[in-house]
């Protein structure tokens, strides 16, 4: 049957129809018959049930998360995520077809996939990856879903600005759980997006080490998408199970932004020939790596070095019932570097016809088999945390048994999450001379002052050095840092009961010796509090500690999450969340 509202009459005799009313039918994933059953009870608890999430950013080498509240069963949200339904391009193309396929999750979850972004169709959520939100909210502010569906509904259907990758995967949790299909946000790190289709990201420096923007290729430090569970009628049963959806408006499928979806199982194997845009999703987490040094003037670009292991990384989602999280790399692919992951990804470049194709733009047999003469690396000293000043070292080790001179160019840029550099915060040059084998540390100090105005909200700062070997090839050092913000400490003062009112205390503290204005705090939590609370709170002076008290009435028992969200004009976004057991 056809999922949504459906009008109930009873008929007695031969008398007329009597209404009874309407009622609204949803997937059963507790229904053995269902294409989204799951037989596991408490998986459906947490991917249908759980109103709270953790979604998983930083990078490879700092994983963090924050909690989301999707609440897919307060307030209006069920007829939002019907009115989203009745909204797409293909209800508005054929709406007797599209609610004749209804019935099919897979065809639910790639009509959401497109309608959870604006692009083509006016749908929920409008993408912004320039650094600059005006005229609507940073992507980083949200902290749940209720808050953006309803302004789509309020605003006339209008697109919510803005979004990045985690806000489409989290709208799509609450309406695909909403309606019945379990879901999940996954993260994945050092995700490739693969613009031109050949399973090879390249990444372009120039000789000072600036990161340069050529090409539609990109890797992210991080990038979210969702898995959904259910049956692959079309493609049978070993490729049943979780189904990867994308809401973020990478590339075009079938003329239109949307993705998936794409069996997981199917990505494992390489089978990137399969429905839906496999190929797409086997290289965000596959791609080879390419880097190259691009000389603008002659236009020239000479490979620095390839990395095959480089791209899908610490594979990350929620565990089942408690706030950790589980690692599933081994989900989408073999070992790294094993000879089984090497064979698949030539079976993915076979299916897709790059292995028979001369590729003008590949490097050469030779310059990817060329071998530096020294190997250099970035090590963090000391704490990453906005406020402080960054401590790095340059590790440089000669490799050859005669000695080595290098000169070092060195630059810092503040980037997105996406890596796309912002603003640049520091640059410097060292010339070195290595003894045979010997290994040199060079320590690098950038000061808050340095870095405060150009740091974005994603909080991340791209650091890269380019090491010129006198008569030998070029060696690349870079390292993405994501910096934490200060903590922000929840206290629940008492027992929290059904419809009786609770004291929370929020406690932060300024880390840094000026005063912090602007202050603002808002709070959310399903089933605790309706909607948000906002709370506006007085400067703080260096070093000054703030304790703001509000009351809950939570209006239903369990394990409840209380969001809280605390932002200032140095400072922005600092999340926390608590367990609150009614």
């Amino acid at each position: 049957a056809v999922i949504g509202r459906y009008k109930l009459s009873v008929q007695t005799g031969s008398s007329s129809p009597a209404n009874l009313g309407t009622f609204v039918l949803l997937f059963n994933p507790w229904s053995s018959g269902d294409d989204v059953f799951m037989p596991n009870k408490a998986e459906c608890e947490e991917y249908v049930l759980e109103e709270f999430g953790i979604i998983f950013a930083g990078n490879k080498n700092h994983i963090s998360g924050f909690g989301w509240n999707f609440g897919q069963f307060q307030g209006d949200t069920l007829n939002i995520c019907l009115s989203i339904l009745d909204r797409s391009l293909y209800y508005r193309q054929d709406p007797v077809t599209d609610v004749s396929h209804r019935h099919d999750p897979r065809y639910l979850g790639r009509v959401l996939s497109a309608m959870v972004n604006a692009n083509d169709d006016q749908g929920v959520v409008l993408g912004n990856w320039s650094g600059k939100y005006e005229g609507g909210k940073n992507p980083s502010s949200w902290t749940g879903s209720g808050e953006i569906l309803q302004s789509w509904k309020k605003s006339g259907f209008k697109p919510v600005k803005y979004g990045q990758c985690w806000v489409f995967a989290a709208v799509l949790t609450t309406v695909l759980r909403c309606l019945g299909i379990p879901t999940r946000t996954i993260t994945n790190f050092s995700s490739a997006h693969d613009a031109d289709g050949n399973l090879r990201v390249d990444e372009f420096y120039d000789a000072d080490g600036n990161h340069l923007e050529r090409g539609a290729d990109s890797v992210w430090n991080f990038h979210v998408w969702n898995e959904s569970w259910f049956t692959r009628n079309d493609l049978g049963p070993s490729y049943s199970g979780w189904q990867i959806l994308d809401a973020t408006p990478q590339e075009e499928s079938g003329g239109i932004y949307q993705c998936g979806p794409a069996s997981r199982h199917a990505i494992k194997e390489g089978e990137v020939d399969l429905d839906y845009d496999c190929p797409f999703v086997f290289a965000e987490v596959n791609a080879d790596c390419m880097y190259w040094n691009y000389d603008s003037a002659t236009g020239k670009k000479t490979l620095i070095f390839s990395k095959s292991t480089e791209i899908g990384d610490s594979i990350s989602t929620k565990a089942v019932g408690r706030d950790d999280r589980v690692d599933v790399t081994s989900d989408y692919k073999y070992e790294e570097g094993s000879a089984k992951e090497r064979d698949i990804f030539k079976k993915a470049r076979k299916k897709l016809g790059l292995e028979d194709k001369f590729d003008p733009t590949a490097p050469t047999q030779e310059e990817i088999e060329q071998k530096p003469d020294i190997s250099g690396k970035f090590k963090v000293a000391g704490s990453l945390e906005v406020g402080k000043d960054l401590h790095l070292l340059l590790v440089l080790e000669n490799l050859q048994s005669d000695a080595k001179t290098v000169n070092v160019n060195m630059t810092a840029w503040s980037t997105l999450y996406t890596r796309r550099p912002v603003r640049e915060i520091w640059k410097d040059s060292i010339s070195v001379t290595l003894a045979p084998k010997e290994e040199k540390h060079f320590p690098i100090k950038i000061k808050y002052p340095e870095y405060q105005q150009q740091l974005t909200t994603d909080k991340t700062i791209q650091v890269t050095a380019i090491c010129h070997v006198e008569d030998g090839i070029q060696v690349l050092v870079q390292r993405n840092i994501t910096l934490d913000n200060p903590a922000i400490d929840i206290q629940v003062l008492g027992e929290a009961k059904v419809n009786k009112e609770v004291v929370v205390e929020v406690a932060f503290t300024n880390p840094i010796n000026t005063e912090v204005k602007d202050c603002v705090l808002q709070v959310q939590g399903s089933d605790l509090l309706q909607g948000i609370l906002e709370l506006r709170i007085p400067p703080l002076k260096a070093s000054e500690k703030s304790s703001t008290k509000f009351k809950l009435i939570p209006s239903e028992a369990g394990p409840k999450h209380l969001l809280v969200n605390f932002s200032c004009d140095k400072f922005a976004d600092i999340k926390t969340f608590k367990m609150v057991n009614v």
